[in-house]
């Protein structure tokens, strides 16, 4: 059903699917799952997603929390966007090198309720994503659940741009809420930016990342940025068979 509804052009077309359910525990639980059919812990444009439509169809108030794979998730509802309280992240390693069929790469990892290579480049528009992403997921370093790609190029200040091959969707995305914090976090770590740091998506728009440094670890972290409602409408079997 899922990989059928997210067929682009033939059916709904989506990079994955969102199922609110209820909790005992939180405002609502939810269920992602990829355009593949596969499940992901965590989805950092789809947790502001599902903060405004919990709000606008009267699940939640504009102060909410839900529940995900990778732990319960708060949010605030405000008028210019949605901030999300993220999962603190796990497993930072910096600059390292990463065997490849064209050679090696310098890499850094990090999981922010998903798994996140990142890697520094001088121009990110050149990057071949495609290509390089997808081996990079697939490399027997990061198996078996693999790992999604982010390129990242600083811009002055506390800024940088980014482009993402995402996992489960197997193809690079406009925006990746979880890569995003991922290449914010090794920016920072690498550059010694202070928070919040803005990324730029290739979709043109903004994220903006702020964090908090404990002992040398990121915490606290939050990600904003807006959450627009596109339409609304009824599925027919047709969109799924």
């Amino acid at each position: 059903f899922i990989i059928q509804i997210c067929r682009r052009k033939m059916s709904v077309g989506a990079d994955g699917v969102i199922l609110i359910e209820p909790s005992k525990n939180a405002d609502f639980k939810w269920q992602f799952f990829n355009s593949d059919g596969s499940n992901a812990e965590m989805c950092g444009n789809g947790a502001r997603c599902a903060a405004r439509f919990a709000h606008v169809n009267g699940i939640a108030g504009t102060s909410l929390s839900f529940e995900t794979e990778a732990g319960v998730v708060s949010a605030q509802i405000n008028e210019g966007g949605v901030k999300v309280k993220m999962p603190d992240p796990s497993d930072l390693k910096l600059a390292y090198p990463l065997k490849l069929s064209d050679g090696s790469l310098e890499i850094s990892s990090i999981n922010t309720g998903v798994p996140h290579v990142v890697l520094m480049v001088e121009q990110v528009a050149a990057v071949d994503v495609i290509t390089l992403g997808r081996e990079i997921r697939f490399h027997q370093t990061f198996a078996p659940a693999g790992t999604n790609a982010n390129f990242v190029q600083r811009s002055q200040g506390n800024a940088i741009e980014i482009r993402t091959y995402e996992r489960g969707v197997e193809d690079e995305t406009l925006a990746c809420g979880t890569g995003a914090i991922a290449s914010a976090i090794i920016s920072a770590s690498r550059f010694k930016m202070d928070s919040p740091v803005e990324v730029k998506t290739l979709s043109g728009m903004y994220l903006t990342i702020h964090f908090d440094t404990v002992d040398g670890q990121f915490r606290n972290i939050y990600m904003e940025g807006d959450a627009r409602i596109i339409y609304t409408g009824e599925l027919q079997p047709e969109a799924w068979q």
